[in-house]
């Protein structure tokens, strides 16, 4: 008989998280402080803008703030810097994002690295990363923490299971390994790149697949093992619309998965407000600690 696997919904999920933030915002409201979500985007990409466009109406729905500044893709180095100060400087901007990728003629990692860390909301500074390594404490990557608290939410085992992470970026593969090996996950992590040889077999060998590779439907229903977990993470973009990296037939083997759209990105955006908000109530708790301080 053919079954087909249980659906990860991370739009619920995400609203559930949404709803949770506002409240956490009223309270800063309360306290006097207003969190706000600052975002640069450089240049015309379709996919870009719908995606920063996403953020700002989530900022709306939970109480947010929002600081938007867009620059045209000729921008040079000195201006995409230059916004950059503009939001580290700006004490209405709680935390923001440089919405990646970047023109091909911008130094990605330095604009990254000019970002004040404290207000990194993608969690992406390598002060951030580095504190990742060591297991302390920092703004965690968005689509990562995403991803995990999705598993958690659907009663996804994380420790001792084994992951096969297809996909080494910046933004999800690399982080995500990181996070899945931390004392509190304790996962068995194989990370696949371009290099790696029968990504198919070490898919296979895993309980749950994470495929961000950006390669429309490169996981097959054959290189998953029966009942395993399937996350599509990758989008490409074409005439039919959006294609996930993960094949639709995989639903057929797969115990539980996500589809192209309504999975991980809602989770992702969601995140983003919740590093937003923890910023924030640091920020509130240091404040506290200083009034509270004895003279």
């Amino acid at each position: 008989m053919t079954t087909t696997a249980a659906r990860i919904d991370g739009k619920r999920v995400a609203a559930d998280l949404k709803a949770g933030l506002a409240v956490r915002v009223k309270a800063l409201n309360e306290a006097g402080i207003e969190p706000g979500l600052g975002t640069i985007l450089v240049g015309d990409d379709p996919g870009s803008h719908s995606y920063v466009a996403g953020k700002h109406r989530d900022c709306a729905e939970v109480g947010i703030a929002s600081i938007r500044i867009e620059l045209p893709a000729s921008a040079s180095q000195a201006e995409i810097e230059a916004a950059v100060q503009r939001l580290n400087d700006d004490p209405a901007c709680t935390g923001f994002i440089v919405q990646l990728p970047l023109p091909p003629h911008v130094d990605t990692h330095r604009v990254l690295e000019l970002i004040d860390p404290d207000k990194d909301a993608d969690g992406l500074h390598p002060t951030n990363l580095g504190k990742l390594v060591l297991g302390t404490p920092a703004p965690l990557p968005c689509t990562p923490r995403g991803i995990i608290e999705l598993l958690r939410q659907h009663d996804v085992p994380i420790t001792g299971q084994r992951f096969c992470v297809i996909g080494c970026g910046l933004t999800v593969g690399r982080p995500l390994g990181l996070m899945l090996t931390r004392p509190t996950e304790h996962a068995t992590v194989t990370l696949c790149n371009i290099e790696t040889r029968d990504v198919a077999a070490h898919a296979r060998a895993s309980d749950v697949i994470v495929a961000a590779a950006g390669v429309a439907h490169l996981v097959k229903p054959d290189w998953v093992s029966p009942g395993a977990t399937v996350l599509s993470v990758g989008i490409t973009r074409t005439i039919e619309g959006i294609l996930g990296d993960v094949d639709p037939n995989v639903d057929v083997v797969a115990g539980k998965m996500t589809g192209a759209t309504g999975g991980v990105g809602p989770m992702t955006r969601a995140m983003l407000l919740t590093n937003i908000v923890e910023i924030a109530e640091q920020q509130l708790a240091a404040r506290e600690a200083i009034v509270g301080a004895p003279a």
